[in-house]
């Protein structure tokens, strides 16, 4: 990749990774506050109920403005995150698309949706995404446990240099917690996302663009409705399959017992409590956040490479 390149692509991740955050933080939040339990209170609780009564505490107590708790640590953490999250994919694919083994010889047709990105086999694409997602989860772990943190009614954290200053003094096993789980979670989620969401885009390029073209939509929007409809249809999917590993990590980066300090001995705690359920704490809440971060995410990411590219 280019320095151009680079700097459109990182250009492209911040603005998605901005728009994703602002826009979907109650999401998040209401999913922290869910998922870090140490009780079976809720375990006969009925899902949508819990939601909404956990809605009604945090307006009652700071306002609708509590609803976007923890922002500041969102931005921190995914702006850079989403922008070097779509930059090293983009990377790592067009290195891999240079091998044998990985690449793919295009079939492009009239009806197709215009790209950017690198074409891979489905394995190339498992590979890339799992390897960019984990790396970057690695650099930017504590930020994303500054992130749940803050979204956490159980830290009174005031500043994020200060937080994060605090964390440090306590050694780098504090600055990694829940990196195993994170990396449970991110790895197939992100490569099976890309696998998916490339499957989806192709086979909705063939059977659904030439319908759009036939109407009086405008080829970019097109372009976009295939875009955001795969990667909703990618995140949805990949949600689900990784969810219990997104439990298991607010758990680890929240709670401060020790019982909450290992990956076992919290699986073991959360199995105790509340059985299988458990692990779907939050579920719906990261399923709704997920694709509509992925179709906000997406969109945006592929719409503006493309305008750059034709400046």
């Amino acid at each position: 990749m280019t320095n151009a390149a680079v700097r459109q692509h990182l250009l492209s991740g911040a603005v998605s990774g901005f728009a994703g955050a602002v826009f979907l933080q109650p999401l998040d939040l209401l999913k922290t506050r869910i998922q870090q339990g140490d009780s079976a209170i809720s375990s006969n609780s009925r899902n949508t109920a819990l939601i909404w009564r956990t809605t009604h505490d945090i307006i009652k107590q700071d306002g609708m403005k509590g609803l976007w708790r923890g922002t500041a640590a969102t931005l921190v953490r995914n702006v850079p995150g989403v922008a070097l999250y779509f930059t090293s994919l983009t990377h790592l694919r067009s290195i891999m698309a240079n091998s044998p083994s990985f690449s793919v010889q295009e079939v492009t047709t009239k009806d197709g949706v215009k790209t950017v990105l690198p074409k891979l086999t489905s394995q190339g694409n498992l590979l890339a995404g799992a390897a960019a997602r984990v790396g970057v989860g690695f650099l930017l772990n504590p930020f994303s446990i500054l992130k749940a943190r803050f979204e956490s009614e159980l830290h009174a954290y005031k500043s994020l240099s200060s937080s994060l200053l605090s964390m440090a003094r306590m050694g780098p096993s504090e600055l990694m917690r829940g990196f195993v789980a994170s990396s449970l979670r991110d790895a197939p989620y992100s490569g099976l996302f890309v696998v998916i969401y490339e499957s989806v885009k192709r086979e909705s390029s063939k059977s659904i663009v030439p319908h759009l073209k036939r109407s009086s939509i405008a080829p970019s929007a097109y372009a976009t409705t295939i875009h955001g409809f795969s990667a909703a249809s990618a995140g949805a999917i990949a949600t689900m399959a990784t969810h219990p590993f997104d439990v298991i990590k607010t758990k680890m980066q929240v709670r401060s017992e020790e019982r909450y300090r290992g990956f076992a001995s919290t699986v073991s705690r959360t199995w105790q409590q509340r059985g299988v359920a458990g692990f779907f704490d939050g579920g719906s809440l990261r399923m709704s956040r997920k694709i509509l971060s992925s179709v906000i995410g997406w969109a945006i990411f592929e719409g503006m490479l493309l305008f750059l590219q034709k400046q």
